[in-house]
């Protein structure tokens, strides 16, 4: 049977891109930049209590938040995921995040593995989940002493918990690793696009 263009599609709902990565994969510079590429894409910024780096600003990457407030919005339901993370709370609130999906758009997410599990269970195949990984974990250890930003003992942390999380790479649903940036970029979208297309769910 032949599809002709007057034929009735149904309204396409959107889905959630889920990017995880240990701290310093690199996560935050490749989604930056499939966002200035894919159409109808957009990001869910994150609440946080950790506090705000240098380079950051509030409402960009995350939005800067007291203790108290992310407690508020938790206890009301208005978080679709939440988790501590090195010592500070992380979330995804509710509703622009419902807004894009209903109106179609695809919205892309960065979060660690308890927020990707979390999303998973409430949205089932909607979401996709993909992991950046680091070349390696002493790239990585290079990536983080060259931030800046982190005492040695607060890298030690962050490596302990890189090695936690990449023993969670078996359950997501594509792996890429940010060895050259523009590949990993290139290699994001192309999920992006090969998701949008998808005839029938994943199977698993």
């Amino acid at each position: 049977m032949s599809w002709r263009a007057s034929d009735p599609t149904p309204a396409r709902e959107g889905r959630l891109f889920v990017i995880s990565s240990p701290s310093g994969g690199g996560k935050t510079t490749v989604v930056r930049d499939v966002l200035r590429r894919v159409p109808h894409l957009v990001r869910s910024i994150s609440l946080t209590t950790r506090p705000r780096r240098r380079t950051e600003r509030d409402g960009v990457a995350y939005r800067f938040v007291s203790i108290q407030a992310f407690e508020r919005l938790r206890r009301a339901g208005r978080l679709v995921e939440w988790a501590k993370v090195h010592h500070a709370l992380y979330g995804t609130p509710e509703q622009p995040l419902v807004r894009a999906l209903h109106r179609g758009d695809d919205a892309i997410l960065t979060i660690d593995i308890q927020g990707a599990r979390q999303i998973r269970r409430r949205f089932g195949r909607r979401a996709v989940l993909v992991f950046l990984l680091p070349p390696s974990l002493e790239d990585l250890n290079r990536r983080l002493a060259r931030r800046g930003t982190d005492t040695p003992e607060a890298i030690r942390r962050r490596l302990q918990a890189a090695r936690r999380e990449l023993s969670c790479v078996s359950w997501y649903d594509y792996a890429i690793v940010n060895r050259k940036l523009s590949d990993a970029i290139s290699q994001l979208q192309s999920v992006i696009v090969a998701e949008r297309v998808r005839v029938r769910g994943r199977g698993r």
